[in-house]
């Protein structure tokens, strides 16, 4: 499967500008029966070695704007993704999103409304001292859909290679959603993640059994971090 021509910055123009910044990649090993009922039946799972894996991101967004807004009315706001890996016919490696929260209602209608993703409002905060940093996420209205967590950070990782496992999780270009029976297509451009270890010292999460996967039960089978990287947001296209 061709997994370098995503990374390229496509033609066109951009639907918006957008930083992503403070990421923590937690990932956890999902039973292929459990995830496939849940994803589109026109996607096929891209599986790590046979494995299927679901991906949790908090994050902050910062200068989030489309590209007709002026650059002072750019909004910040955390956000969390819940997401696994698919592809389409054996092309365009991507990212299926089961849900995403954030912190700003005005972001979430956007989304829902012209891009049909599946956002939710929460209440949302994040901090940090030398030692630990923290992330906290509760949807409204549903309490369970939460995330708390305290991680630790550890050495730089070198550049995500091809053929890699933190090339195969982080390096995802495309995303897919199905609004009305059609199945969409987007892409982002950034630069390549910069890629730390970390250690998760502590967490509570009920994300994944809200999106209707079985709930882990346990730490996260894999950890990253990233500081972040700016991005270029293009429009959706039916595929």
């Amino acid at each position: 499967m061709d997994r370098l021509s995503p990374t390229l910055r496509p033609g066109g123009p951009r639907a918006g500008t957008q930083r992503w910044r403070e990421l923590l990649f937690l990932h956890w090993w999902v039973p292929v029966e459990a995830l496939r009922p849940l994803v589109p039946a026109r996607l096929s799972l891209d599986l790590w070695e046979g494995r299927a894996l679901v991906g949790l991101v908090p994050f902050r967004m910062e200068g989030v704007r489309p590209g007709w807004l002026p650059a002072p009315m750019a909004q910040d706001f955390h956000e969390t993704n819940l997401r696994t890996y698919v592809h389409l016919e054996g092309e365009g490696p991507g990212v299926y999103f089961f849900s995403l929260e954030a912190a700003s209602w005005t972001a979430v209608q956007a989304a829902r409304i012209g891009w049909g993703l599946p956002y939710y409002h929460a209440t949302m905060g994040s901090s940090a001292d030398a030692n630990e940093h923290t992330y906290t996420t509760v949807r409204r209205g549903r309490p369970d859909a939460r995330l708390d967590v305290r991680y630790g950070l550890g050495e730089a990782l070198v550049p995500s290679a091809p053929g890699s496992l933190e090339f195969f999780l982080l390096e995802r270009y495309f995303l897919y959603n199905e609004r009305g029976g059609t199945l969409r297509r987007g892409q982002v451009h950034h630069p390549p993640y910069p890629a730390f270890a970390a250690e998760v010292s502590h967490i509570e999460e009920g994300l994944v059994a809200a999106a209707g996967l079985p709930a882990p039960g346990r730490p996260p089978d894999l950890v990253h971090y990233s500081t972040g990287v700016d991005v270029e947001v293009f429009p959706l296209h039916e595929v």
